[in-house]
């Protein structure tokens, strides 16, 4: 492999550094391209679904966030080049290649001395942005930058006049201190966010197999040392640079690593020079993706291939969540108004009044009101707390687009085993020599009992149980069922029925009958085939083979009878159906059996199989016969599913088991209620093809149909309540995932093995479990559930609704205070009034006792105990929507697909924004903007009307009440003070003002001046208490604002209390006093018109809400007839959150 460092220019005009590497065997080009820009941790771009004949370049495409002259290390890695002997000399560890299960490894004071001198296996952190150059993002935000302009544009004007312009000495530096303070709170928000999600990253450790003292047991990955023995198996992430010594048909994902789409194989023995090509090397951060192996750890943390080129995988860039983005697009376009505002109203001031000052200090004033400064850092302090009481809930989000992702979810797509089942597979039944056995005493079975392990067929089920698998128990030296296994559930189900029936025989098995060749279980062939030194009359060797029932019964052509084999005939399929039928419909996964004596003239004992040459028997097999496991539904599971139906989500299953099983087991929680279409023809003597489509609710899919469905089909499909997928691959998984996304479908993707990772990778929202998942689908989840406990999934749901509506209490909120601030600006300019708001004043508002306010919907309960869940989700699916859907696609052009890869083109950062200045003079996107939805946004008509219309303007009239009467109560009435206004040839209202006589009273300066900073005071304090009572009013989006729960959140109380004494103190400290342009001689008692006018806006909500409820009333979710919501003893601890029965 050769390797060249270049730079290239970039299409933005910034230079990309470019490191390729040339492949001498494999005709690969790697292309790793680091563009100017921040580092990207793991932003790798690789293109899967291209052959690599068609498409022999794979780019890794990663971000960097500086210039930087770093060069690739070498990778310091020779081992690849050892013996086996070489390797356990070097690192003084014991591993035998026969025998791996049986290798010592090494000591446990061995691995303490190397712990202590090497230090823990862990990545040194990738280089981050420093903490300045974070601040310095926010402060270069649109609303920052604004301010910072008219902070300087403040001090400009001073230069030009200081005179006229003095009374704004102070307004400048407070605009650009804003600003800062701005940037700080959300530079410290954002840094918080990180911390609180690396904290919460913590609580899942990497584990990893080893054998220590020639014991396997579970290790974290953090406490491996060089010279470890490894067992990997499929579904891990390789925790070090391994040298693999033993393999069974391994295959590693290295795409993270360089770049590689496909699956490389990995086994002992090596001819190739370079370490990245070795195919006995598998590299740190790397994936199993089918097989197993033993290797012996040769490098660790830092000393890692992927510790040696961390920089070009380093960074933390992340893509803005839909949520983000609608929050910044809103504003942005709030900002937009404030600008436009500002201008108009410029332009309008220096009409009526020629003063360029004056204009220039109303513009300012304008757009202060208009913009809600504390917005940005709002949400992201909500979406916070959100993502950590989530995680109390045992759901770990990994970001926090993940909250507000799980909230909208409308279909929800669930693998079956460990998932909706527990994963402890128990063997329930065996049918063996035509004989049906009942594994466990049962009084609905119909099986006699097993009596011996030597029965006929029995004795064949238990061997091959036992021989033919990758499970293994952690010792051997106590009783079974002490003993601990490690590998697949339904493997070591199966092992430990064999286990139990042939306790003297069973540890001695793999010794005794030696594997000499295996494939494994994969989800393409859904069989595991061994070779064994299994001896009978006409040789040495035995083929076993396990798997699925239908693909092991198209393999053989005998059957096993009592101790002969019989050719398969019909009668044989009639019984074999039977029972399959029946042991699937009691809801057990089912497996066959089967063997193959090979004849010992062809296949010696030392004959040398070879996969890739297929030089074994493919058919022809001897069918022993059925075994089925029972793996029964976790506690909790029937009840979460209804709540998820009520919710209006649509739960389907889809699964690799048998249609039999998986809707037998879909019966038992809820997900499957309705008949088949199969059902209602047997249940009306009518052919299936006479069946109409109203006149059934659930349809079980089999996954060899969904290569051949339409897109009729798939529409068809999706229209019904209740599906189920049997008997899928991960392809059809994906496209199963496609399809619904396609349709408008915000689809979350739960599961726990690797099959199920490339679909929870696709979806919006892929969940894996905790405990029981591969490494693989945690590492493709967004959210991970810590006590792999399905109903856990409610609980978020819930929690993600409950965060949405929260926001948009908090946005409703905020913005209401936005009406009375611009009003008194547009009085000053319009009728004219003396200055009633100043813009360090609005600031204080914005910034100051509104924050305090806001942050506390984050801990508001819901209205009712199940009101949100009775809700259907925010963006439903319907015929209606999937129209305007395909129709909005229809009339856009779709994006350019690169020629070799098929993916989208995606355009320069110039293109983009080329593209995004030209769009609002376009037909399209004005269209779009205006299209109907049928979801709910988080800023919608129904919340601008309230904040800007209903309650921003009974605010602003309670403002100007009280303004005018508190002038009024110092001698000021509002004729005159309309008067003092508009006389621009005098500037009055200043201490250095000159007296002003009216109907025979002198008005000095002071006392103009201390009249008019009481009537600002009043102001202030009527803008806090109007926003007290919207503060409770803001609660109630179904119910009257009257009740208890409008109370349960104590945190409320510590909001306005905290913005009652910000107001007491800028009120009542007389420095304070020139600063905020408030008065220490205001007098409470005109504070009680607000509080008039604060009942007023409550009547008017109520009354509001009598009209809407008839108007519009509110559209809950059907109930679903025959739902089993009883909850168990164990389901119970799971509901202590939250909603109940709709209000």
């Amino acid at each position: 492999m050769g390797l060249e460092n270049k730079d290239t220019g970039a299409a933005d005009g910034k230079t990309a550094r470019t490191i390729t590497f040339t492949s001498s065997h494999d005709n690969i080009n790697l292309n790793v391209s680091q563009p100017d820009g921040p580092h990207v941790i793991g932003t790798v771009q690789v293109h899967e679904d291209v052959p690599a004949d068609v498409a022999p370049k794979v780019e890794v495409v990663n971000t960097d966030s500086k210039e930087t002259s770093s060069k690739i290390k070498n990778v310091d890695v020779t081992e690849h080049l050892l013996s086996l002997e070489e390797v356990c000399e070097k690192y003084n560890v014991k591993a035998d290649a026969m025998r791996p299960q049986d290798s010592y490894g090494l000591s446990t004071a061995q691995v303490v001395q190397l712990l202590e001198t090497n230090g823990p296996n862990r990545l040194t952190p990738p280089k981050r942005k420093s903490a300045l150059h974070k601040f310095m993002i926010c402060l270069m935000s649109l609303f920052n930058l604004m301010l910072i302009a008219a902070g300087i544009l403040v001090y400009i004007l001073l230069a030009i006049d200081y005179e006229n312009n003095k009374s704004s000495i102070y307004m400048g530096a407070i605009l650009i201190g804003v600003a800062f303070m701005n940037a700080g709170v959300e530079w410290y928000q954002q840094r918080k966010s990180e911390n609180t999600m690396a904290a919460l990253l913590q609580m899942i450790p990497a584990k990893t197999h080893t054998i220590r003292e020639g014991r396997l047991e579970t290790t974290q990955s953090a406490d491996i040392v060089v010279g470890d023995v490894v067992y990997l198996r499929m579904g891990d992430k390789v925790p070090a640079d391994c040298y693999i010594f033993a393999a069974n048909e391994l295959k590693v994902d290295n795409s993270s690593l360089t770049g590689e789409s496909e699956p490389q194989e990995r086994a002992a023995g090596n001819s190739m020079r370079n370490p990245l090509e070795a195919t006995n090397m598998a590299f740190n951060g790397t994936l199993a993706v089918s097989g197993d192996a033993y290797a012996i750890v040769v490098r660790t943390g830092d000393n890692t291939v992927l510790g040696q080129i961390a920089g070009l995988t380093a960074g933390e860039e992340k893509a803005q969540s839909p949520l983000s983005r609608e929050i910044a697009t809103f504003v942005h376009i709030i900002a937009g108004v404030a600008m436009l505002t500002a201008v108009v109203f410029f332009v309008v001031s220096m009409c009526l009044y020629k003063n360029f000052g004056l204009g220039i200090q109303f513009a300012i004033g304008t757009f202060v009101a208009w913009v809600p400064e504390g917005l940005p850092a709002t949400v992201t302090m909500l979406l916070t707390i959100a993502a950590k009481r989530m995680a109390a809930q045992n759901v770990l989000v990994k970001d926090l687009q993940g909250v507000e992702t799980l909230g909208a979810i409308t279909l929800l797509a669930t693998d079956k085993t460990g998932t909706l089942t527990r994963n402890q597979m128990t063997v329930a039944n065996v049918w063996a020599a035509g004989t049906l056995y009942a594994a466990m005493r049962s009084h609905d079975d119909a099986g006699q009992q097993i009596t011996s392990p030597d029965e006929p067929g029995m004795h064949e089920v238990l061997v091959t149980s036992a021989l033919c698998s990758s499970a293994k128990f952690d010792r051997t030296d106590v009783p079974v069922e002490s003993r601990q296994l490690l590998g697949d559930a339904t493997e070591a189900g199966l092992v430990r029925f064999a286990a139990n029936r042939m306790p003297t025989d069973f540890d001695d098995l793999p010794q005794r009958h030696a594997k000499v060749f295996e494939i494994p279980f994969n989800s393409a062939n859904k069989w595991m085939l061994t070779i064994h030194q299994l001896a009978h009359a006409n040789g040495p060797l035995t083929l076993l083979i396990k798997g699925a029932p239908e693909r092991i019964l198209a393999l053989c052509s005998t059957i096993l009878t009592g101790n002969a084999a019989v050719p398969l005939d019909a009668g044989h399929r009639v019984q074999y159906d039977e029972t399959y039928r029946y042991m699937a419909s009691r809801g057990h996964r089912v497996l066959a059996f089967a063997q193959l004596q090979l004849d010992g003239s062809e296949y010696t004992a030392d004959y040398v199989f070879d996969r890739k040459h297929a030089n074994y028997p493919t058919t022809g097999y001897t069918f022993v016969g059925l075994a089925s496991l029972e793996d029964p539904p976790k506690h909790g599971v029937r009840e979460a599913i209804g709540r998820c139906r009520s919710a209006g989500i649509q739960v389907m299953m889809v699964t690799g088991d048998h249609p039999l099983t998986a809707e037998a087991i879909a019966r038992k929680i809820n997900l499957l209620i309705g008949e088949t279409r199969e059902a209602v023809a047997a249940n009306t003597g009518r052919p299936i093809a006479e069946i109409r489509e109203d006149e059934y609710d659930a349809v079980i899919v089999h996954g060899e149909s969904i290569p051949d469905m339409s897109a009729d089909d798939w529409d068809a499909v999706f229209r019904k309540a209740e599906v189920i997928f049997a008997r899928t691959s991960p392809k059809n998984k994906l496209e199963i995932v496609a399809r619904a996304q396609e349709l408008g479908h915000i689809v979350g993707v739960t599961g726990d093995g690797v099959n199920d990772s490339p679909c929870i990778r696709k979806a919006d929202l892929g969940i894996a479990m905790n405990q029981s998942g591969s490494d693989v689908s945690k590492e493709a989840a967004s959210m991970i559930l810590l006590d792999d406990n399905f109903a856990s999934i409610i609980n978020g749901i819930e929690e993600g609704r409950l965060i949405f509506a929260n926001l948009k209490k908090s946005i409703r909120y905020t913005v209401s205070h936005s009406t009375p601030e611009v009003v008194p600006q547009i009085m000053y300019v319009i009728i004219p009034v003396p200055v009633m708001l100043t813009s360090i004043t609005i600031l204080m508002i914005d910034l100051g006792f509104e924050i305090f306010a806001a942050l506390t919907y984050a801990w508001e309960p819901p209205e009712s105990a199940r009101g949100l869940m009775k809700l259907p989700p925010r963006k439903p699916v319907s015929m209606h929507s999937i129209a305007m859907l395909r129709a909005r696609r229809a009339r856009h052009t779709p994006p350019a697909l690169h020629p070799s890869t098929g993916e989208p083109i995606v355009p320069g950062r110039l293109a983009r924004i080329a593209r995004a200045i030209r769009a609002p003079f376009s037909k399209l996107w004005w269209q779009d903007r205006f299209e109907r939805s049928e979801g709910e946004v988080l800023v919608d008509g129904d919340l601008l009307s309230w904040a800007y219309l209903e309650a921003g303007m009974i605010s602003a009239i309670s403002l100007t009440t009280m303004f005018f009467v508190v002038l009024n109560s110092y001698g000021i009435s509002p004729r005159q003070a309309q008067a003092m206004a508009k006389d621009t040839s005098v500037a009055y209202f200043n201490k250095d003002s000159p007296d002003y006589t009216y109907n025979g009273r002198t008005f000095t300066g002071e006392e103009q001046f201390y009249a008019l900073n009481g009537a600002r005071t009043g102001l202030l304090f009527s803008i806090y208490i109007l926003q007290v009572f919207n503060l409770f009013i803001c609660k109630a989006r179904f119910r009257m604002p009257f009740g208890r729960f409008m109370f349960r959140n104590i945190r409320t109380f510590y909001g306005f209390s905290a913005g009652l004494v910000l107001l007491v103190i800028i009120t009542y400290i007389p420095p304070l006093n020139v600063v905020f342009n408030s008065s220490y001689k205001a007098i409470p008692l005109y504070w009680l018109i607000a509080v008039g006018f604060g009942f007023l806006l409550l009547g008017y909500a109520s009354l509001r809400m009598l009209v809407l409820r008839k108007s519009r009333p509110i559209k809950w979710n059907r109930t679903i007839d025959g739902l089993h919501m009883h909850p168990t003893i164990w389901s119970t601890r799971h509901t202590t959150h939250s909603v109940v029965d709709a209000p």
